[in-house]
């Protein structure tokens, strides 16, 4: 069902039109399940942009919540607060890291890793200030980080943009090896570019970057703010890739729904911000780490990350199977619960025209622009659930190809 056109009425009075939201307003959610204004019941493979991470109230996490609710909401970080401090300890023990710092979002993450890597590198030599990112990444919508991404759609009419950023092609070791230089302070990248398409780096262009940057004296940034918290099958993507970064950056599925965000980085790499070089006032806040802290413990636990791969190979097997009977997409990609299913020739631009179709027929899944289709199920989503909505898909996906056929006819 459509929203009503009073709702659609009130958006256009009182939102900023940067947004174009969906015809249905959810107004309650369970597991990998929504319901609309009407009732009507979704399956959620879209997760809130992978934001959801164990699916819509979970228990975990709405208890954690409400005990913190009764406890302490705000106080800045003129003082710390134990969940925060809880929350940090938890993330070092179960990852490279060293010290922690919080913020709200993924934005807010990656602007404090690349303000992070020019003061480093600025100490260094005041020339070592490049930053190198590769074509079709996304890290964020701050001027900053807009900019370290590689898509020119987002940067467009923001100009003049921060400058000394380099952009090349992603999977490419060759190039890269003939850019990098002693003034470069950081390469930036996600292991699996979402937004750009799902596509996965190499193990060997992982390894490559790794080796370039010691070799330049550069540090490596993971921007793990989709692929990490577990969405990979590991609880960051980088365990399962043979690396490490020198800087990791996190949100969306890190809170489970609720935002918060965080870079991780050594010891002694953090001593570049120091007092007062960087901040957020919301950043570490009580509320955001107790639920967070909740939501990390479900995510680490083994059956979760077990359920990760085996949902994976349940859903590329699924998506195989309905892009060979209607030949709409093939090349399925991606790494645990973070899949790309790419439209063949015949369908390219129309990736949004499958997700309204999967809407009409009870699934919600996501687009990494117009050509492919993103799924991020929760992670923890039942055989039979995810059963139904690829059901639900293979509906819908006839219901277009059906359509295309008679129009030809």
């Amino acid at each position: 069902m459509k929203m009503s056109q009073l709702d659609r009425q009130l958006f256009n009075e009182v939102m900023v039109p940067n947004y174009a939201p969906a015809e249905i307003i959810p107004v309650r959610g369970e597991g990998s399940r929504l319901w609309d204004q009407q009732g009507r019941e979704y399956l959620d493979l879209a997760c809130g942009i992978a934001v959801t991470s164990l699916g819509h109230c979970h228990p975990a996490l709405v208890q954690a919540m409400a005990e913190q609710s009764r406890k302490l909401w705000h106080i800045s970080n003129v003082m710390t607060n134990e969940p925060a401090l809880k929350l940090a300890k938890r993330l070092t023990e179960l990852c490279f890291a060293e010290r922690v710092f919080f913020c709200n979002s993924g934005s807010e993450a990656n602007e404090a890793a690349f303000k992070l890597a020019r003061r480093w590198g600025n100490n260094q030599n005041p020339e070592k200030n490049e930053i190198i990112s590769f074509y079709n990444a996304f890290h964020g919508r701050t001027l900053f980080t807009v900019s370290v991404g590689g898509q020119e759609k987002y940067t467009k009419g923001f100009e003049p943009l921060p400058g000394n950023i380099t952009h090349l092609p992603y999977n490419d070791l060759e190039t890269l090896a003939d850019h990098i230089s002693e003034r470069t302070c950081a390469v930036v990248l996600e292991p699996v570019q979402g937004e750009g398409g799902v596509t996965p780096a190499t193990e060997t262009f992982l390894r490559g970057v790794r080796e370039l940057c010691d070799r330049h004296n550069a540090l490596m940034v993971f921007d793990e703010v989709q692929t990490g918290n577990g969405r990979c099958g590991a609880l960051f993507a980088y365990m399962e890739m043979g690396v490490t970064p020198d800087v990791l950056t996190t949100a969306k599925g890190l809170g489970g729904g609720f935002p918060v965000g965080a870079m991780l980085t050594t010891a002694k790499l953090a001593e570049t911000l120091a007092f007062g070089t960087h901040g957020s006032t919301y950043g570490g806040n009580p509320m955001a780490c107790a639920v967070a802290g909740a939501a990390l413990e479900e995510i680490a636990k083994p059956e979760t990350l077990a359920n990760v791969r085996a949902r994976s190979a349940q859903l590329q097997a699924g998506l195989e199977a309905i892009g060979r009977r209607y030949g709409m997409f093939e090349g399925v990609r991606g790494l645990g619960l973070l899949i790309g299913a790419p439209l063949t020739e015949a369908w390219k631009g129309r990736a949004k025209d499958v997700v309204g179709a999967g809407l009409r027929h009870g699934v919600w899944l996501l687009v990494a622009g117009p050509d492919v289709l993103r799924f991020a199920p929760a992670l923890n989503i039942t055989e039979a659930d995810l059963a139904e909505a690829l059901r639900r898909l293979d509906t819908a996906c006839a219901e277009l190809a059906g359509a295309a056929k008679a129009a030809v006819a």
